[in-house]
């Protein structure tokens, strides 16, 4: 009488539990997982289990019945309730012999297993062509392909994976064919869809987007988040609003376009179709779920860049310090990469004079000024009050005092000094070891005068 394998399920386990005491579960394979579909005989059933785990998943990857005489002396077995002692599971088959589910039995009482595993096989075989002659296991529904994304968005571990995963949500739980996301970044909207092949729509839609240009694109996201979620009614000879002309003209029929993140920052979410259809509130509430989602997760990534960059970064010049540095001259080259030990001279007094301020503006100012004394490629990092170091790559050692020369001559120009020791790793030496050696160049500069230049070594 079922007339859906839900209902199959569901009448297999009322029939069982009317002569077997036991807590009864039919699990079918629903994607990538295994759903309880029907169940009986407990306070609470796990809703969703990985192909492989407990029991149930064990029996499923093997298409093998199983027997467990005391499931606490079985290291897969899954508690649904305390009082659980004995367990048969057996696989639920295809026609063809594939699994496509199982079906669990479990009791808290004296129990003869044998007869009853043969009972549970019959009833899982007749189970299984019913379910298949209904069409198969239940298909995913929206809301569970929207978790199942929404995991991926979570697990994104950039901002181009995360739009990925963002693009192929969209696509799969509205069941449209294209999908583009339009992000405020800088100067103008980005694009946000990565490229590829997705499909001739999409491809047409970016197109348009990009040949009609920023400000269009500003008026489309504008709309959105002025007047919320929008979604085409498929009624025909009826133009579309100016902002969504590119759209038109890329042959989109069907639109659904949800705004993405704040008024001033986000952007939108556009799924289309070139097909005439009707999406449902339903659809464009799953997309309104999955646009939260996406914005909660960009912005926890760039929050977290932001971290990283702060936390490697020295927060008065932009320069990398300590922990940056660190793992720059563990890199170093024997031979090839010069550390450039540099220190401001009369640097306290300025602070005991003009204060504090006035010795950051002249850290500041300074550190632009060696920066840009630099090659392209070399680096410089403060690693103290008025000390920076800066590494760079060098074939001789009088290339690495010609740099230093360079930058006490651009310190000059700032209208102070600064004293440079210069040391190239040697072999088996650490680079601390070859850091160490650069600053006490740099205090035999100190002790003849300041405002210059020293190999050590030499």
């Amino acid at each position: 009488m079922a007339s859906t394998a839900v209902e199959a399920c569901q009448w297999t386990v009322a029939a069982l539990a009317r002569y077997a005491p036991a807590t009864i579960s039919v699990l079918l394979q629903v994607h990538d997982r295994l759903r309880c579909v029907a169940a009986t005989g407990a306070w609470q059933v796990f809703s969703t289990v990985p192909p492989k785990a407990g029991i149930v998943g064990r029996v499923y990857a093997s298409g093998e019945g199983a027997i467990v005489g005391d499931v606490a002396a079985d290291p897969d077995y899954l508690p649904v309730r305390p009082d659980v002692t004995a367990e048969v599971c057996v696989p639920v088959l295809d026609p063809a012999g594939r699994p496509i589910g199982v079906l669990d039995l479990q009791w808290s009482g004296p129990v003869e297993l044998g007869p009853w595993l043969e009972i549970a096989n019959r009833v899982a075989t007749r189970l299984g062509a019913r379910i298949t002659a209904l069409g198969g296991p239940p298909a995913e529904s929206r809301s569970e392909k929207l978790l199942r994304h929404a995991a991926a968005l979570t697990a994104a571990p950039t901002e181009w994976d995360l739009m990925t995963a963002a693009i192929c949500a969209a696509r799969e739980v509205s069941t449209l064919s294209a999908a583009v996301l339009l992000l405020t970044d800088g100067p103008g909207p980005r694009l946000g869809a990565p490229p590829g092949a997705p499909g001739e729509l999409e491809s047409r839609i970016r197109a348009e987007l990009a040949e009609a240009g920023a400000p269009a694109l500003h008026r489309m996201i504008a709309r959105a988040h002025r007047h919320g979620s929008g979604y085409t009614l498929g009624e025909q000879g009826h133009p579309p609003t100016e902002e969504y002309r590119p759209l038109a003209d890329a042959g989109v029929r069907t639109l659904v376009a949800v705004p993405v993140g704040p008024p001033d920052g986000g952007g939108v979410l556009l799924v289309a179709d070139e097909r005439l259809l009707r999406p449902d509130p339903t659809t464009v509430n799953l997309m309104e779920l999955l646009a939260g989602q996406a914005w909660t997760c960009l912005d926890r990534l760039r929050t977290l860049a932001q971290l990283r960059e702060q936390a490697s970064s020295d927060p008065l010049t932009g320069l990398g310090h300590t922990g940056p540095f660190g793992r720059r001259i563990a890199r170093a080259t024997p031979g090839r990469t010069a550390l450039l030990a540099i220190d401001v001279d009369g640097f306290k007094a300025v602070n005991d004079t003009y204060g504090h301020q006035a010795g950051d503006r002249l850290l500041v100012g300074l550190a632009r000024a060696l920066e840009a004394a630099l090659r392209q490629g070399d680096e410089l990092y403060r690693i103290g009050g008025d000390e920076f170091v800066a590494v760079i790559e060098v074939n001789r050692p009088e290339e690495a005092i010609r740099i230093g020369e360079r930058l006490a001559e651009a310190a000059r120009v700032t209208g102070r000094t600064i004293s440079v020791g210069v040391a190239l790793p040697r072999p088996g030496e650490s680079p601390e070891q070859t850091l160490r050696r650069a600053d006490q160049a740099l205090y035999v500069v100190k002790r003849q005068g300041r405002d210059g230049v020293r190999l050590a070594g030499a």
